[in-house]
C-alpha cells in the first residue's frame, strides 16, 4: 500500500528567518520527518504549495482537491496549516472522493525542535492506513471526522464539536 502525501505548507513547514525575524517557508520538513522517525512506509510526496494555510485562496484549495482527485493512491495525507484545516476538508469532502483523505498539521515549527509535528505525521501516516474512504483530521493522537472538529484558539488543540 502506498501513500500520498501532499505538502501545502503551514506552521509545520516554517522556518526563523534570523535577519526579518518572521517566520518564513523556505523547504519542507517532511523528508527529514520520516527519515528520523524511521518509516518504512511507501510514501509519494508532493509539495503543492508553501503557504499559511490563513492565505490560502479558493484557487489554492481547488488545486488539493484535484490533485486528490487525479491521485492514484486511495489513501492520501495532506500536511496543512491548522487554521483553515476544516475548510479545506469541508472542501474535499463535498466532493466525494472515494479515499481515505487525512489532514494533518502543527501548532509548532517542526524546525524549532519542540513541535507537534513529528507525532502528528506519525499519527496520521498510521490513521491514514486503517480508516474507511472519507475526509478526516488528525491532531495530537486523536482523529476527527472533518465535520465534527474544530480548532480551539484558547487551548491550542483541536475538538470533537459534539
Amino acid at each position: 500500500m502506498s501513500i500520498r502525501l501532499f505538502v501545502t505548507g503551514g506552521t509545520f513547514d516554517k522556518e526563523y528567518d534570523e535577519i526579518s525575524g518572521d517566520l518564513i517557508f523556505n523547504e519542507t520538513q517532511v523528508e527529514k520527518m520520516l527519515k528520523l522517525g524511521r518509516s518504512k512506509i511507501d510514501v509519494n510526496i508532493r509539495t503543492l504549495m508553501m503557504i499559511d494555510s490563513l492565505f490560502m485562496s479558493a484557487e489554492d484549495r481547488k488545486n488539493i482537491v484535484n490533485n486528490c482527485k487525479k491521485a492514484k493512491e486511495n489513501k492520501i495525507l495532506i500536511t496543512h496549516g491548522t487554521d483553515t484545516m476544516v475548510e479545506t476538508a469541508k472542501e474535499l469532502a463535498a466532493e466525494s472522493i472515494n479515499k481515505t483523505i487525512i489532514l494533518t498539521g502543527a501548532m509548532v515549527p517542526y524546525a524549532f525542535g519542540s513541535s507537534d509535528g513529528l507525532f502528528n505525521l506519525g499519527s496520521a501516516l498510521s490513521f491514514c492506513q486503517i480508516l474507511k474512504p472519507g475526509v478526516y483530521i488528525a491532531m495530537n493522537g486523536k482523529v476527527f471526522d472533518w465535520c465534527n472538529v474544530r480548532k480551539n484558539q484558547k487551548l491550542g488543540i483541536f475538538e470533537e464539536l459534539n
